[in-house]
């Protein structure tokens, strides 16, 4: 035991004193996360380089990665008029030479010599100074006798100061020296179930495979224990919070029932199933812990208003908070409307109520029932709870781990809801929301209109301000959302206030309005309120207007710079218009310059549905840019893929129930395990 202990120290110590490293380049290694020895060896490839079979020189394509082995015909070094130096050497093959040139390093002349047989990793491209066609080495190698060319060469991300020459050295002497510490936490029983390799082999594979076969085992391996540990921990969590003794709220009574008939819709089938599922966990004597995920506009916040109703009926408060000021304004306005003649309290606690604060604060502490609408106001300190029994997050994504815990703490033992339009593919919805019980709104309510999407080129502006001058003529609203506030000097977009301007000299006849995050919350409000009484004809907006605003008689969304936007967060905004009964447009403009930014767009124009639209994001951006790490509490997998490793995620977490069964945490702290729990 004492050895295995000792073996654990050494690899846990600073990466600086291994060979070739110093206090210099384990600064540099400090900016890619590398402290320690450990972290060095789990410090992955990104990609690979097969070198097993060199190409001709005569079969090379122009701009095409290429591994060619030539040998040298003479080199020379010599310097621009700028001063700036230039390698360049004549190498040839069986089949032909062509030149090779290396910018900014002179002392390759001392290494590389007439008849010097090199490997070089590189591009034929158009030389920007003579026109002819040469090879710019991305890296090469000095081959002699001895040499031990790697057949499969690892690719790290790096950082300035780093070559992957030298990333490649340390690691290799780092696995020679400390390979044998590493212990493997997974039981053999798991390893023969699963069919997976040894972690020392698999960390040595991933590193220096011999062949691509082995790259595949061996990041499926790892891949595996890092899902399988983050499994663990959710599933800890859960059945941690099963055994929480919660609020055994009834679910039948006079005001539930004053509530659904007072509804001036019918629910859908969804929302209808959604409110069955919600109002047995209340009726549970368990701690609810459920998230409501749907579309823009299914209706989520009639399913949560129905939850809190359940609250109301049976004596306690209840709690909806917001991300933003404006969404907790439309929250708050939109539930008053819909319990007038229930005589229910409702009140709004937000940063700039000021007015009767202190009244409200009297009426939160006091226990009396009451539905609190708010932002982050709600958690601060002062803000207390006589009898809090659910609490709602809305779009819980815009909110930090921190918030959600001091909500939880608002009461004893509540009741959670959280509810998000951010449609989170299955995939990832198995990784994530192992601690909660998942509820799906998938169906739209009747009467939202089926919106036009079009990409508009900037030659065709002028077309796309007279059809929407026609359409505001027709009593109409748009939106007109742009991604800055003010003119930049380093970025060339339309900036708000600018567009403002332009809008309202071309549309004299009409009122252009503009909102945007710096204005303070009256002033917003102001101005939103104007136009949803179609008072404003434009808002020109940041996105400020992404979640919260329901306008009907807005039927136009233009988005300039729409390359600049996320693919979720263009659906977002799409999804403020096409609430009423009249047809609706969203416009996308912009320059397409990227294979990405055309990729978001086509799925823009091709689908509306918004769990495609994610699947399609997630794709593009992958899930840290996709949610947000530190908001969704997502590690940071370093070769697990989220995405497509979907039979992957289903075989670690049937391991991790299995071995949570048998009592085996595999040396995870239960502390940290218990954070999640708040």
């Amino acid at each position: 035991m004492q050895l295995c202990d000792k073996m654990a120290q050494m690899i846990d110590t600073s990466v600086r004193f291994e060979k070739g490293v110093g206090p210099k380049i384990s600064s540099l290694l400090s900016r890619l996360g590398i402290e320690t020895v450990k972290d060095l060896i789990y410090y992955f490839p990104r990609t690979y380089e097969d070198r097993t079979s060199p190409k001709l020189l005569i079969d090379l394509v122009p701009g095409q990665d290429s591994i060619i082995k030539v040998r040298v015909v003479s080199i020379k070094a010599s310097r621009t008029k700028r001063n700036f130096s230039i390698v360049k050497a004549l190498v040839e093959d069986s089949s032909g030479s062509v030149p090779v040139i290396w910018f900014n390093q002179p002392f390759l002349v001392r290494i590389i010599k007439k008849g010097t047989k090199l490997l070089i990793a590189g591009r034929l491209e158009r030389d920007p100074y003579s026109s002819q066609m040469v090879i710019i080495p991305r890296d090469y190698e000095v081959l002699t006798e001895a040499s031990i060319v790697d057949p499969i060469v690892p690719r790290y991300s790096l950082t300035e100061g780093i070559t992957n020459k030298m990333l490649r050295r340390m690691m290799r002497s780092a696995l020679d020296k400390h390979l044998d510490e590493l212990s493997d936490r997974l039981p053999a029983d798991v390893l023969k179930k699963y069919k997976l390799g040894e972690l020392k082999e698999s960390i040595q594979n991933i590193h220096f495979p011999s062949e691509m076969g082995q790259i595949e085992k061996a990041r499926h391996r790892l891949a595996f224990e890092e899902l399988l540990m983050f499994q663990l921990g959710i599933i800890y969590s859960r059945k941690n919070i099963e055994k929480r003794s919660g609020i055994s709220f009834k679910i039948k009574g006079d005001l539930i029932d004053r509530f659904s008939s007072s509804l001036p819709f019918q629910l859908t089938g969804a929302q209808k199933r959604v409110i069955t599922e919600i109002s047995e966990d209340m009726n549970d004597h368990c701690v609810m812990n459920r998230l409501i995920q749907g579309d823009v506009g299914c209706g989520k916040t009639i399913v949560a208003l129905y939850s809190m109703i359940i609250a109301l009926q049976n004596g306690y408060q209840a709690a909806i908070m917001a991300p933003t000021e404006i969404l907790a304004n439309q929250h708050f306005k939109k539930i008053k409307q819909l319990l007038e003649g229930l005589d229910v309290d409702v009140v709004m606690l937000t940063g700039s109520v000021k007015t009767d604060r202190k009244e409200i604060l009297e009426k939160l502490k006091s226990g009396d029932p009451l539905i609190a609408v708010g932002s982050h106001a709600l958690i601060e300190k002062g803000v207390d709870f006589g009898k809090l029994g659910l609490a709602v997050i809305d779009e819980q994504h815009r909110f930090g781990v921190e918030q959600r815990i001091e909500l939880r703490k608002k009461g004893e033992n509540i009741d959670i809801l959280v509810m998000t339009a951010t449609p989170i593919p299955r995939t990832l919805a198995l990784t994530l929301y192992g601690d909660l019980d998942r509820s799906v709104i998938d169906e739209m309510p009747p009467g939202r209109t089926k919106i036009t999407t079009r990409y508009i080129e900037e030659k065709d502006r002028g077309r796309l301000y007279e059809f929407v001058r026609k359409e505001l003529a027709k009593g109409r609203q748009a939106y007109v959302v742009c991604p800055l506030v003010e003119i930049s000097e380093t970025l060339d977009l339309k900036a708000a206030q600018a567009e403002a301007k332009v809008l309202s000299d071309s549309y004299k006849e009409f009122r252009v309005g503009l909102v945007h995050g710096r204005m303070k919350p009256k002033e917003k409000d102001s101005v939103m309120s104007d136009f949803s009484a179609g008072k404003v004809n434009v808002l020109v907006s940041t996105t400020v207007i992404e979640v919260g605003i329901d306008v009907p008689n807005s039927t136009m969304m233009l988005v300039e710079h729409c390359e600049r936007f996320g693919l979720s967060q263009l659906h977002q905004l799409r999804g403020r218009i096409g609430r009423g009964s009249e047809r609706s447009y969203c416009f996308l403009i912009g320059e397409l310059k990227s294979e990405t930014a055309r990729a978001r767009i086509d799925t823009m124009l091709r689908t509306d549905d918004g769990f495609k639209i994610a699947e399609a994001d997630l794709k593009l951006r992958g899930p840290g840019e996709f949610l947000g790490v530190r908001q969704w509490g997502l590690p940071n997998f370093k070769v697990a893929d989220i995405i497509n490793d979907e039979v992957l995620i289903k075989q670690a977490r049937e391991a991790a129930q299995t071995l949570l069964e048998k009592g085996i945490l595999l040396g995870i702290n239960e502390g940290s395990l218990n954070r999640r729990l708040d």
